[in-house]
């Protein structure tokens, strides 16, 4: 349920509930723009980040990804912990998922939660969810001990975006034509007209009410054109 293609999927190191395509990711073969060369890139050279890549950052315009190759397990490891996975299952009567049951919550969460691009227009998710210092997590969970967050890399922790946005009264809110989904707050739609300046303005203004409410500045997820 993320419409998009193959090729676009490493340079965004795409990823939901826990699970990204670097885990996955062997290689894949870009055509350089300038030379008309085709360049081979291993996972260690894409320097996959969380939704980043060189793709993104250093050769970003650069490149043209034509093929993926990607190396999956036999015998996967799976992983309930991540989001509503494990309420959904419980709903839908599952004790000892396979991965098709996973695959199956996900989309049931995904499509109780976000918009059909076909019927609204957006972008998808539209911040990345925050690393930030243990400190900064200690310091909103003394107001807030509901605040969702995950483990990152060491001594950082991952905050939901989503939720961000909510407490700070943004989900649901329509301006004009566009605004911020009902069921998603991390989701900038366009009701119809709205221009790309309109939802750009938005989202500095949420960035902004975020960094003034917690403290914690939010990135952009989307890659701007």
């Amino acid at each position: 349920l993320i419409p998009g293609s193959v090729g676009a999927s490493p340079m965004q190191n795409i990823g939901a509930y826990g699970v990204e395509i670097k885990d996955v990711f062997h290689s894949l073969d870009a055509y350089h723009i300038a030379t008309g060369e085709i360049h081979s890139f291993e996972a260690k050279s894409c320097e996959f980040g969380y939704r980043e890549s060189v793709f993104k950052r250093k050769f970003k315009g650069q490149y043209v990804i034509i093929s993926v190759e990607f190396k999956l397990s036999k015998n996967p490891a799976i992983n309930t912990s991540y989001g509503a996975i494990e309420s959904e299952l419980t709903k839908m009567g599952i004790s000892n998922p396979t991965i098709k049951d996973i695959s199956n919550a996900v989309i049931a969460i995904r499509s109780s939660k976000l918009p059909n691009p076909k019927e609204i227009g957006n972008a998808g998710s539209f911040f990345k969810n925050p690393v930030v210092d243990q400190a900064v997590v200690d310091a909103i969970l003394v107001n807030h001990p509901e605040a969702p967050n995950y483990p990152a890399e060491p001594g950082k922790r991952k905050l939901a975006a989503g939720w961000l946005i909510e407490q700070a009264g943004w989900k649901g809110k329509t301006l004009d034509n566009y605004g911020v989904h009902k069921l998603q707050a991390l989701v900038l739609v366009n009701y119809g007209g709205a221009t790309g300046q309109q939802i750009w303005d938005l989202s500095g203004a949420i960035i902004t009410s975020i960094e003034e409410k917690f403290g914690v500045t939010l990135e952009r997820e989307v890659n701007i054109l």
